[in-house]
């Protein structure tokens, strides 16, 4: 299955539509247990979840069948030291002691302004050595825009990317990064399917600063209901829709929502044409590091 259950709700309240918080431990093994059978084979988490990967490692059966992506400590210094490399490896070694994993399936750089800075290369040293000592099967970057995107991928060459894509933000689609990345035969993660929930809300009570975005949510929602579908099921159809995406990355607090996120994911894929009259290019709404908190 191409769906593949993200975690940073099982460590962090998380997301602007988040109003339960980070689930018990009772309701995350429910979570996990839903997901099994439902054949999601993916679990992305990251060492900057709280308390996410001691709760996984804790509750996720010996024996299981998920390939577990995680992300590198953030280092966030403009030149990277061989201590750096240090700290992300130990960081590493520790998300798997967390995790009680002897492997993961993929090992993803969390910032790309790590591998941008200088001396960056020593990172992707530390990453490749883990790889070359069979800990980790891939390697990749979790971007945010295109600008970080084209410059790593410059540098570097990488098994997964990470990016952001879903129905306000298509701005990887329409410029073709997301065709260029499969033509290397990169494996692409889409995450932020439902821009944190945003376009799950009621456009008319969203705070005063989405104002911009409510013109598109309003279109969205009632090309929704013409296609009797649930805005889950009209968001979730977009990113099926593109064939370059291998996974398709959503968060959760309960287990009723992985359930509906599953039945909206098993519907019949809808085509990128339908959903490009929604598209913003408006980075202070499609990306969530930039609105209020």
């Amino acid at each position: 299955m191409r769906l593949g259950l993200g975690t940073v709700q099982f460590g962090i309240p998380y997301g602007i539509s988040n109003v339960h918080g980070t689930p018990n431990d009772a309701e995350l093994a429910s979570i996990l247990e839903a997901a099994a059978a439902a054949g999601i084979n993916l679990i992305d988490t990251a060492h900057a979840y709280g308390e996410c990967e001691k709760r996984l490692g804790r509750l996720l059966p010996r024996e299981h069948e998920f390939r577990i992506v995680t992300k590198t400590v953030p280092v966030g210094t403009r030149r990277i030291t061989a201590d750096d490399a240090i700290r992300v490896r130990d960081g590493f070694f520790q998300s798997l002691s967390d995790l009680r994993q002897t492997s993961v399936y993929g090992l993803l750089v969390h910032r790309a302004e790590d591998l941008l800075a200088a001396e960056g290369g020593r990172l992707m040293d530390a990453l490749l050595e883990l790889k070359g000592r069979r800990l980790v099967h891939k390697i990749g970057v979790s971007f945010y825009d295109q600008n970080e995107l084209d410059a790593v991928l410059e540098r570097y060459s990488i098994d997964i990317a990470q990016v952001p894509v879903n129905v306000l933000d298509q701005r990887l689609v329409s410029s073709g990064a997301l065709a260029r990345m499969k033509c290397k035969t990169i494996e692409i993660h889409a995450r932020s399917v439902f821009l944190q929930g945003l376009l799950l809300m009621e456009p008319d009570g969203l705070d005063a600063y989405f104002q911009p975005a409510r013109g598109a949510l309003r279109r969205f929602r009632a090309f929704a209901e013409e296609c009797s579908l649930t805005p889950v099921q009209a968001a979730m159809r977009f990113v099926t829709g593109l064939a370059e995406v291998d996974a398709v990355i959503v968060g959760v607090t309960r287990r009723e929502e992985l359930e509906e996120v599953v039945t909206a994911f098993r519907a019949a894929a809808g085509t990128k044409n339908e959903y490009t009259s929604f598209a913003l290019d408006d980075d202070a709404i499609l990306n969530p590091a930039r609105w209020p908190h």
